[in-house]
């Protein structure tokens, strides 16, 4: 009955066309819009509109939230889901936007919880995605890494790419995979992938993936995720095996986007 609810719920919100002013924020705040083809577009529109309807969104520091903001965060956010299913963020009830770089409220212990280690002091974030939290983002950050993906770092693709790591109740560097050839090839790659770059993390020097992926594998998903959407050319040319298995999970290949895009006009090195 719920299912039935729900599903009666989406088509009547999805039956109208898409606002053109939400559109209008897609191409102004999102890149990622523009390597879409028309279909992947159409599919993206639909899991904004239910990710807006759907989640309870709060304005946090005096924020005033707007259908900009929202539209933005769900495009980016919906973007890593464009073809899974769409119920891998149904445990993200809640997203929390702050204005600008925001230290949270110390995380509590459930009435049944016992820390193992010691509960990090609150620090200052652009982003955090908790295990049956809200997701919280700053608002400037969303702005500006959203609109320059050759930097290859996007706050909401990252706190996404924890959500959808926390889907089975842990967070440990490893998204829903399917079957276990799959798990075998993730394991066996990623796990290689993650000691090269904490090895690469001790010295200076050039690299594509962001040392902060080192801190550890929960870390180093949410890091190769944001390259492989924002700099997707980079991550193929120089770390072939860990982008096919990004490709695979994620059901998506951004880099044969990017080069249809470059084909039809002049673009950057993403």
């Amino acid at each position: 009955m719920l299912h039935w609810l729900r599903d009666r719920r989406r088509r009547r919100l999805l039956s109208g066309p898409f606002p053109a002013d939400w559109d209008a924020h897609l191409v102004r705040n999102v890149p990622h819009y523009a390597w879409l083809d028309l279909q992947e577009r159409r599919r993206l529109h639909d899991l904004v509109r239910v990710f807006v309807a759907e989640k309870r969104w709060e304005g946090c520091g005096g924020l005033a939230l707007t259908d900009e903001i929202r539209v933005t965060i769900a495009a980016q956010a919906c973007l890593l889901i464009l073809a899974l299913p769409d119920d891998l963020y149904r445990s993200v009830r809640s997203i929390l936007v702050y204005p600008s770089t925001v230290v949270p409220p110390p995380q509590r212990l459930g009435a049944l919880e016992i820390a193992m280690q010691p509960v990090d002091a609150p620090r200052p974030i652009l982003g955090q995605a908790r295990l049956r939290g809200p997701v919280i983002l700053v608002w400037d950050a969303v702005e500006r890494t959203g609109r320059h993906p050759e930097r290859g770092h996007n706050v909401v693709i990252h706190e996404f790419a924890h959500a959808l790591d926390l889907f089975d109740g842990s967070g440990d560097g490893t998204p829903p995979l399917r079957g276990l050839a799959e798990v075998r090839r993730w394991v066996e790659v990623c796990s290689r992938e993650y000691r090269t770059l904490r090895g690469q993390a001790r010295h200076d020097g050039p690299r594509l993936l962001d040392r902060y992926g080192a801190t550890n594998e929960v870390e180093f998903f949410a890091v190769v995720t944001e390259m492989f959407f924002d700099r997707p050319l980079a991550l193929r040319r120089q770390h072939e095996e860990l982008y096919a298995v990004l490709k695979a999970f994620y059901r998506q290949d951004p880099a044969a986007r990017l080069e249809r895009l470059r084909s039809r006009s002049d673009g950057g090195d993403c």
